[in-house]
């Protein structure tokens, strides 16, 4: 199917659909090989390799192909562009470091933690710089969070584009932080009555900087400079970046040098013109922060096809930047019938969720959509519900429900249904 075939696709939808069915149970049997079949090996005959051999350790040579991805054409230079999480290959809601999505806009920037300091500056008693032993005498706090760009699916405002939940929805990882409450380091230096924002800059050649309101950073924002356990990557800000939770990647200020608190956000050019949303009458919203519910399948999806008939587990992942997810509902035929997910493993404020669904599998073509729900009760909308409200200028926070076409043949494609 061509990307003009998947925009407009199927507008009266498929009247025949009908090749997924939900399992009664849950433990139902799965078909499997004859214990006569198996074989040794002669690899089992041999000793492996020492314990050292890979000192850090890595991944199975056959799981090689579970890398991050790039889409070449999506900025002019590499330096400054998108690398995106192999949802597809992911499973739980931890997402490993060496996967985690990442975006530069001057490149990944090599700091010397012995040489780092980090400045706190402006609206304060005390002006003061910390080295990163100073911080690491701080009361230090453990928290999940997911970490998502506001132009996660922006490809996707005008129809179907990218074949791939990596690449329409890939733009997102959630990881343990460990750090430094940023409330503790401010009350350190001593807030002014007129402090009402914070300007976080980064160590990186592009000079990185956001303006963060001061009530925010007060509530839960953290100093990090530990990630699932271990140090920062350097591509994730080493040896220090800003956890922002629940709102807008940009704002995680990656290699955090220099905290410079104020009475009026501070009016970047890219900030004003590049982080907003633009709407059909050119109108622009400012200021939105927060990463709103939003959910996708990744198993079935098309980097991730359907293999065999019959029994299936359906997996995806759910967030919220305003809460929990409280409940994820899925589609087989392109919302003729919802049918609640399983939420698994832990359910975290501000976290990725893994959801399933068990189901049945004649071969059939499928219509797959999921949707989140969040504690506030907030309903993930459909893309055609934001673009009345937002037309088709926009680039950042869709956070639409994405459809997977499921042909006869396992593949799955990315479509669009009216």
């Amino acid at each position: 199917m061509t990307s003009s075939g998947r925009r407009g696709f199927l507008k009266g939808g498929l009247a025949a659909l009908g090749g997924g069915a939900l399992l009664a149970s849950a433990g139902k049997s799965v078909m499997a090989g004859k214990a006569s079949d198996i074989r040794i090996e002669d690899w089992n005959r041999d000793l492996g390799g020492a314990v050292i051999d890979n000192p850090y350790g890595v991944p199975s040579e056959f799981e090689s192909h579970v890398v991050r991805r790039n889409v070449e054409w999506l900025t002019v230079t590499q330096e400054s562009s998108v690398s995106f999480t192999p949802l597809h290959e992911l499973d739980g809601f931890i997402t490993p470091n060496g996967l985690c999505f990442e975006r530069h806009h001057g490149g990944v920037a090599e700091v010397d933690p012995a040489a780092h300091r980090l400045m706190i500056n402006g609206l304060v008693d005390k002006p003061l710089v910390f080295t990163m032993e100073d911080l690491k005498r701080f009361p230090r706090v453990n928290r999940f969070a997911f970490l998502e760009c506001a132009a996660n699916s922006g490809m996707e405002w005008r129809g179907a584009q990218l074949n791939g939940c990596q690449f329409t929805h890939g733009m997102v990882h959630c990881v343990q932080y460990t750090g430094v409450p940023l409330k503790l380091l401010l009350e350190e230096a001593g807030l002014k009555g007129n402090a009402k924002w914070l300007m976080p800059e980064g160590a990186d050649s592009a000079g990185m900087n956001r303006s963060v309101p001061i009530e925010k950073a007060l509530e839960d924002c953290i100093v990090a400079y530990k990630m699932n356990g271990e140090a920062l990557r350097p591509e994730q800000g080493y040896p220090l970046r800003l956890v922002v939770p629940g709102w807008e990647g940009n704002m995680w200020v990656k290699w955090l040098r220099r905290i410079e608190v104020g009475d009026k956000p501070w009016h970047t050019r890219e900030e004003t013109s590049k982080y907003t949303d633009l709407m059909e009458d050119g109108s622009s919203r400012r200021f939105t922060w927060i990463m709103d519910a939003k959910s996708v399948v990744t198993n079935p999806s098309p980097q991730s096809p359907l293999t065999a008939k019959g029994h299936n587990i359906l997996s995806g992942l759910a967030w919220s930047g305003r809460g929990k997810v409280t409940r994820v509902d899925v589609t087989l035929d392109g919302g003729k019938n919802w049918h609640r997910a399983e939420l698994s493993g832990p359910v975290l404020d501000k976290c990725l969720t893994r959801f399933y669904l068990p189901f049945e599998w004649n071969g059939d073509p499928l219509l797959i959509q999921s949707r989140a729900i969040d504690e506030t009760g907030y309903i993930q909308p459909t893309k055609d519900e934001l673009r009345k409200v937002r037309g088709l200028n926009s680039i950042y926070h869709n956070n639409g429900i994405q459809t997977w076409h499921v042909q006869s043949s396992g593949e799955a494609e990315n479509v669009e249904i009216s």
